[in-house]
């Protein structure tokens, strides 16, 4: 199915805190890597969406700022925003605003980078939201030129919808390559994670044109075939890209909650119960389903937003 190595080690990652309280962030990651987590992501929205289950200062917040609060607060954290929206931002800019929270980070950012797909936001903002296509098409110049300017600091490109003749953008990063994660599951996306990303995060939402989302990503084996899809873009590179999920429930020692969410998504219990973005039940149950999609789809990352509750599992597997 995959050329991704079984040996690679398990990671996981926490997703959301205290973001407006540096004080408190601080407390939370300093207890987030002493349970052994590898990873905290910010996320990337405009306003206060109200839909989806988001809520909350996580979804709110400018996504780079807490990132250099949580990596002075902590020892070896990896920070980064889960994931960024691509159409908001300028590539020129925003690779040097990579490069100087790299800097500022001790060189722990991990950049997280996806296509968007809340026409609500953009509205919010007036900025309009491409259609799939030319969006996907422009995150793909996107990649392009961040990886050329965080990597070699200069650049010469013209593209369908960027353009960019930089000789030098003026600060690097303090990692020789900083990393990107790219979430998402349409193909041609799917096939620039094979040229691009250093982690590919499966996801279980998909989203209609108007940015309204659904469940449809969940069925194993539409899960099977982005893992094709991904190991056949990567090529020679497929081993070296690390495969992800984010999990929309964890809830260890509740079973129940397999039931729980697949009567409120409209989903079949087997459904919910296979997929990697529900984890749920005893710890050896959990161990077991986590060491099974190692198997089926080289999953070895995990990100997940109770820390503490989840913590027997990152014990068990670390």
């Amino acid at each position: 199915m995959h050329a991704s190595p079984t040996n690679r080690p398990y990671r996981f990652a926490i997703q959301g805190g205290s973001f407006g309280d540096p004080a408190a962030l601080g407390e939370e990651v300093r207890a987030i890597e002493a349970m052994g987590y590898d990873e905290f992501y910010s996320s990337d929205h405009i306003g206060r969406p109200g839909t989806a289950g988001r809520s909350g200062s996580m979804f709110v917040v400018e996504p780079f700022s807490p990132l250099i609060v949580a990596a002075q607060a902590s020892e070896q954290l990896r920070v980064g925003p889960l994931v960024l929206n691509g159409e908001f931002y300028n590539p020129g800019l925003l690779a040097r605003h990579v490069a100087t929270v790299d800097r500022l980070t001790g060189g722990r950012l991990v950049l997280g980078l996806g296509t968007g797909f809340a026409v609500a936001e953009h509205d919010a903002i007036d900025m309009p939201l491409r259609p799939p296509g030319p969006r996907v098409t422009r995150f793909g110049e996107l990649l392009h030129i961040l990886r050329a300017l965080l990597d070699e600091g200069a650049l010469t490109f013209d593209g369908e919808y960027e353009s960019i003749d930089m000789d030098d953008l003026g600060v690097e990063p303090l990692q020789e390559r900083v990393p990107f994660l790219v979430g998402g599951n349409g193909r041609r996306l799917i096939e620039l994670a094979g040229r691009y990303a250093d982690i590919f995060q499966f996801t279980g939402l998909t989203f209609g044109p108007d940015g309204s989302p659904d469940v449809a990503g969940f069925a194993m084996d539409a899960l099977e075939g982005r893992a094709r899809w991904l190991s056949e873009a990567a090529g020679d590179r497929d081993s070296e890209i690390e495969r992800s999920a984010l999990v929309q429930v964890a809830a260890v020692g509740d079973g129940s909650a397999v039931d729980g969410f697949a009567e409120r998504t409209g989903l079949s219990v087997d459904v919910a119960a296979a997929a990697p973005f529900v984890l749920a039940g005893s710890v050896e149950q959990i161990v077991d389903k986590i060491e099974g999609l190692r198997e089926t789809l080289g999953i070895t990352h995990y990100v997940v937003r109770d820390a503490e509750g989840f913590a027997p599992v990152v014990d068990a597997l670390t």
